[in-house]
């Protein structure tokens, strides 16, 4: 069956994708969430999402090599006249480097020949000991079938997504979309799956996606549980190593190990800010304690004459789409409050940050335009500094007791703070500038009180990053991060 011979979008893209599919993420572009555009020139699509602004591409067009360029002119031609911008995101080499396309790297991936992963082992004694405690622990691991998963009385099936459910909500970062969603099920009988074991219950779980034209597989998710014993990882990736050599396979990659490597200075100052929610170097230590044959690098491309930073917003916002009235939508605010709903300790260092300068500013300003007396002035910013000092502590090492406390003090901070600036310092406003400072004044402490309640509400917070045998993996680890 050729791909113009069935209706079934997904379909036509998956004949297209064992004809032409050679990047490491195109096995991905058959998960839910995604649109395509079908050249009417060539045997070719390219599948994107819609942000609303623009048009990115997970990865290059799915084309012959000789066609890619044409290809993905065309289909920024249409994303044009639909009003949108476009860009590629995660593309290789052979595609950023073509006439007419800007583009800038955004990580590095590593790739394996698995015929040889058995040399790796031998010549690694960190990593023979890695294997060697999982195996001590109780820890075995086995290749499960599609039928063990597919269905949804399948015998695994309750597991698999009683582990995923768990790794997910140890995440500190919100569940995000487009390439890095997690979607164990669609075109099951496509996939590998490795799963980890002990005392009869799944404690790790391997996927392994398919990329055709390298006859190699994507390790696209490598999740574990935070009980998993040390070396549970690596028995899993050793597992499917060993697999897909044995099949004939010469390529396997963990996919993208994001803002690694030689990236724009304005991506690595987006590394230090993200930093406390994705160990961008830890995913990058995990990948090359595995010794990998090689790294490429992968890049963010776009039509030139467009803005690379626009196309910088473009890409973060395809990771930002979820689900909204029936549609697909990207948000920055509502991922950035599911965030901090996600991880309220990194939220809690956020706020303390700010807290310094509001508590200098406290200390300075001047008493009669702001406080009925200087001992007022000075009871408040005692006040905050003792916040603060809370505020580090708990941001450092997520404790119930002391975010209880914490959340009353706020609650504290918001009623007084309410209070006087009805009874006394609404008054004494001169300026539209005064009035914004107290606005301020009142907010904060009820954000903060917010943030606070809310976290408590949910249930235990984890303290730190999610533990690997590896060290913190703020993601799968693997093909997604």
């Amino acid at each position: 069956m050729t791909a113009l011979a069935t209706t079934d979008p997904r379909e036509r893209v998956l004949a297209l994708l064992r004809a032409h599919g050679w990047n490491a993420t195109s096995f991905q572009v058959l998960e839910h969430g995604f649109a395509y555009w079908f050249d009417p020139v060539t045997d070719g699509c390219v599948a994107y999402v819609d942000t609303g602004r623009a048009w990115v591409a997970a990865g290059s067009p799915i084309a012959a090599v000789e066609e890619l360029a044409a290809c993905g002119e065309r289909f920024a031609s249409a994303a044009h006249a639909a009003g949108r911008r476009v860009c590629f995101f995660a593309v290789e080499d052979r595609f950023a480097e073509r006439d007419g396309v800007a583009s800038m790297p955004i990580g590095e991936q590593p790739s394996w020949d698995p015929s040889v992963w058995k040399d790796v082992v031998a010549g690694d004694r960190r990593l023979r000991e890695q294997l060697r405690r999982a195996r001590a622990k109780g820890v075995s691991t086995r290749a499960i079938s599609a039928s063990d998963v597919a269905a949804v009385d399948a015998p695994m099936r309750s597991q698999v997504e009683e582990l995923v459910v768990r790794w997910q909500a140890s995440r500190k970062m919100a569940p995000m979309g487009f390439i890095v969603d997690v979607q164990l099920f669609e075109f099951a009988e496509e996939r590998r799956c490795f799963v980890a074991e002990r005392d009869g219950r799944a404690i790790g779980l391997l996927v392994a996606v398919p990329v055709y034209q390298r006859a190699g597989w994507l390790f696209e998710d490598l999740l574990r549980l935070e009980a998993a014993p040390n070396g549970t990882t690596e028995l899993l990736v050793d597992t499917a190593m060993r697999a897909v050599a044995a099949e004939g396979s010469r390529y396997v990659t963990l996919g993208l190990a994001p803002l690694a490597g030689g990236v724009h200075r304005g991506l690595r100052f987006f590394r230090a800010l993200g930093a406390a929610l994705y160990d961008f170097d830890g995913v990058r230590r995990f990948k090359a304690k595995l010794r990998p044959d090689a790294w490429t690098r992968i890049h963010l491309a776009w039509p030139e004459g467009q803005s690379g930073h626009a196309a910088i917003l473009d890409a973060l916002g395809a990771f930002t789409m979820r689900a909204r009235d029936g549609h697909e939508r990207a948000s920055f605010v509502r991922f950035g409050l599911e965030t901090i709903a996600h991880a309220p300790a990194f939220a809690v260092r956020v706020l303390a940050v700010l807290l310094v300068p509001w508590t200098i500013v406290l200390a300075l300003a001047p008493t009669a335009r702001f406080f009925p007396s200087r001992y007022v002035q000075l009871a408040w910013v005692f006040f905050d500094a003792a916040v603060l000092l809370a505020m580090v502590a708990l941001g450092w090492k997520w404790r119930r007791g002391l975010a209880r406390v914490l959340a009353l003090a706020t609650l504290l901070d918001a009623v007084l703070t309410l209070g006087e600036v009805l009874l006394d310092a609404a008054f004494r406003a001169r300026t539209l500038f005064d009035a914004d400072v107290l606005v301020v004044a009142c907010i904060g402490p009820i954000l903060a009180t917010s943030l606070l309640w809310g976290a408590l509400r949910r249930g235990p917070t984890p303290s730190g990053n999610p533990h690997t045998s590896a060290g913190p993996l703020p993601a799968s680890g693997s093909g997604r991060w």
